[in-house]
Order: C-alpha cells, then sequence, then structure tokens
C-alpha cells in the first residue's frame, strides 16, 4: 500500500499531484481520496464513517469504494 504524506493546516491541504494525474483512477476515486487526505489521522475511515461524512447511503459508498480497485 502506498503511502501519501500531506501537509495540513486549519484552512487547507497541501498534497502531492500524483494521484491527481493518474488516468487510471476515476473522477470519483480521485475526489474520495483527496478528501481522506484532508482528514484528521485519528479520523474514522469505514465505509459507515465516509457514508456519514458525504451524506450518502452506506451501500452508495460500497460501491464507489469498489470502483477504486
Amino acid at each position: 500500500m502506498a503511502v501519501f504524506r500531506v501537509e495540513k493546516n486549519k484552512v487547507y491541504t497541501v498534497m502531492s499531484n500524483h494521484h491527481l494525474r493518474n488516468k487510471e483512477l476515476t473522477l470519483k476515486a480521485k475526489g474520495l481520496l483527496s478528501q481522506m487526505l484532508s482528514l484528521q489521522e485519528d479520523r474514522d475511515y469505514t465505509l459507515a464513517g465516509l457514508s456519514h461524512i458525504n451524506r450518502v447511503s452506506t451501500q452508495s459508498a460500497q460501491r464507489k469504494s469498489n470502483a477504486t480497485k
């Protein structure tokens, strides 16, 4: 598994363009990864936690996470 390093501030997050320029990732996958990188490290990264943040059902979050594999 790759390790992503980001610089976080209260207002913004600085991250590499690597995942944003990856042509194998869908737009949704890039957005989800960017969002996850902007969250605190101790955040709940379960499907239930991510679906709550994005106000989608757990089933929808499951389908989207499967699309990123």
